[in-house]
């Protein structure tokens, strides 16, 4: 066996590489009203730890579950890992990098987690993938299985930005729009599974989406000099993405790999901040989350309680970040980096610019620190209405560039 299964709140272990969602018995304890309990981790065998190990630079498929066995069919990373001198000028911060995730092939990190989906549907014999988004899983789950002929049956909030939900219609998914949120999406997407089949590829409910999501950890080490950073700030809605971000770090950490693990920074929007409650004040309740930010705008985020856990385990902590903030970072990101950011992601470096003396406090001012900028700002154009213009057309004369004054 190469790996199996443990639920990360009573411990009970699962010998198989089958299709396994949730802990059977944990799972049965959820109302609709708290975190959800019984997601699975999956644990690497120590053989498949100790071959990583004894290599002289790792890819991510030296720690997935399935591993590629075609990897030009969909390449998945190595992004850029950028060094944004002007910010950081601004920030203080001299060994500031910017992860740049919105470079995948559908423009954001949600590639990772549907690659991994897609390797477990072909290991096991699948041909068709069903889940819930708000645009970014989705279009990423669409591009892939576009790539790996796999057929995407998507649930969507009907308010989700249309540049999103468009790139998964002209992917070729079946995409299914529902007047409601996006925990209404995902409660209708596992009952489709139910009753259809299917691989369901739900974050946090299909464990394979945190196995998918750890690869930038990997890349990071070996970007980084096969180290760990310092810290490492993330936008944090359902939870996933950081706690792929932790696994990596974490089976890095079992292979004798690194010798630390990175703080972990949950960023997050004011109006939709329930991990951040559930680390600072234990408190593991939904909300009504109302952000601008839609890939983080989670009312019960289904990987809550591990995200917590995981944030806490680092010795990190949370900051939240009014909308009013995030979409002014979109733009100091756009005009100090050149990086264009859609909100989410752009919540990241809010986080940062907002907890940066914080951060010196504890780590010093030449931390190395990384920033996840986890999609891109072409995927919702429609956030810098009011905030951004194009200006309006001169005359064609020489007369009316003696009028310009830049």
């Amino acid at each position: 066996m190469r790996f199996h299964y443990k639920c990360s709140d009573c411990g009970r272990e699962f010998y198989t590489e089958g299709l396994m969602y949730q802990c059977p018995e944990c799972s049965k304890e959820n109302d609709g009203t708290h975190f959800p309990k019984g997601n699975l981790s999956v644990i690497l065998e120590e053989d498949v730890l100790k071959r990583a190990a004894e290599k002289e630079h790792v890819t991510p498929d030296d720690f997935y579950p399935y591993p590629s066995t075609d990897k030009d069919s969909y390449p998945i990373g190595i992004t850029p890992l950028m060094r944004p001198r002007r910010i950081q000028e601004k920030t203080g911060l001299g060994n500031l990098s910017f992860k740049l995730d919105s470079q995948l092939i559908s423009g954001s990190f949600k590639d990772r987690a549907s690659y991994e989906v897609a390797l477990q549907a072909k290991a096991l014999g699948e041909k068709k993938i069903v889940l819930a988004s708000t645009g970014n899983a989705g279009a990423a789950a669409s591009a892939v299985g576009a790539a790996m002929g796999l057929d995407i049956i998507l649930f969507v909030p009907a308010s989700a930005p249309i540049n999103k939900l468009m790139q998964s219609v002209l992917y070729g998914a079946h995409v299914v729009p529902v007047k409601g949120s996006y925990d209404d999406a995902f409660a209708l997407s596992i009952e489709y599974t139910k009753m259809h089949g299917g691989i369901n590829r739900n974050t946090a409910y299909n464990p394979m989406t945190i196995e998918g999501k750890k690869s930038i950890s990997i890349e990071l080490f070996e970007q980084m000099g096969r180290k760990a950073p310092d810290a490492v700030y993330v936008p944090v809605g359902d939870g996933c993405i950081i706690g792929g971000v932790a696994k990596g770090f974490e089976d890095l950490y079992k292979a004798g790999l690194i010798d630390k693990l990175p703080r972990l920074i949950a960023c997050q929007s004011t109006a939709s901040d329930a991990i951040s409650r559930a680390i600072n004040n234990n408190d593991y309740r939904a909300i009504n989350a109302t952000t601008r930010a839609d890939s983080i705008s989670v009312d019960l985020p289904a990987n809550g309680r591990m995200a917590a856990k995981a944030v806490i385990t680092s010795k990190g902590w949370a900051v939240t970040v009014s909308d009013e903030e995030i979409l002014e970072s979109q733009l100091t990101l756009t005009r100090l980096a050149g990086v264009l950011a859609e909100p989410a992601a752009a919540c990241a470096y809010a986080a940062l610019e907002k907890d940066k003396d914080h951060l010196i406090l504890e780590l010093g001012k030449d931390a190395e620190v990384v920033v996840l900028i986890t999609g891109s700002g072409f995927k919702d154009m429609k956030a810098f209405d009011g905030r951004a213009s194009i200006p309006e057309a001169i005359e064609n004369s020489i007369d009316a560039i003696k009028e310009l004054d830049f």
